[in-house]
């Protein structure tokens, strides 16, 4: 068994869509970043990346490569479970998403289900937490937004244990 932590910050900006997890939420900024810059899905890239050896987020999805501008982070999810699919089997994954504003209860249900399905595994498999930081730090000032995931990943043919 391996574990990984990733962990993502993005500055919120106006004229930009703001997307975690996947889902679209309303609100009146986005993230600025090369890609869709879905800090929650880009923490459990680099969770997953690092649990199985293999560096992080950068190295793999660059952003001086304009191949990867723009692109929606689900598909960045998509290329990082096939870069495990032949060794690796995600046993759990726990994230939290820290952010002044939105709320993100009434989203953490369609999250959990968007990168379920990316990652194809059972959703109550992935826990989301939110979180504020009480007025502190960038974070508290509504300049941006951050996530952090753990997951632990199990060899591919290993026996369950429960």
């Amino acid at each position: 068994m391996r574990i990984g932590m990733g962990y993502d910050m993005h500055r919120l900006v106006s004229g930009r869509r703001l997307i975690l997890g996947g889902v679209k939420i309303p609100y009146e900024k986005g993230l600025l970043g090369h890609s869709d810059a879905d800090v929650l899905t880009h923490a459990v890239c680099d969770a997953l990346l690092g649990a199985a050896g293999l560096g992080d987020i950068g190295q793999h999805f660059p952003d001086t490569d304009s191949t990867w501008a723009g692109i929606e982070s689900l598909k960045m999810l998509d290329r990082v479970r096939e870069m495990l699919a032949d060794n690796w089997v995600i046993a759990n994954l726990d994230a939290t998403v820290m952010a002044q504003a939105p709320k993100i209860g009434p989203y953490r249900e369609t999250m959990r289900s968007r990168l379920a399905a990316v990652l194809r595994m059972d959703s109550t498999q992935i826990n989301i937490k939110a979180t504020t930081t009480e007025g502190l730090g960038t974070v508290g000032r509504g300049e941006g937004i951050a996530a952090q995931c753990i997951v632990l990943l199990r060899r591919a043919g290993a026996a369950q244990t429960r």
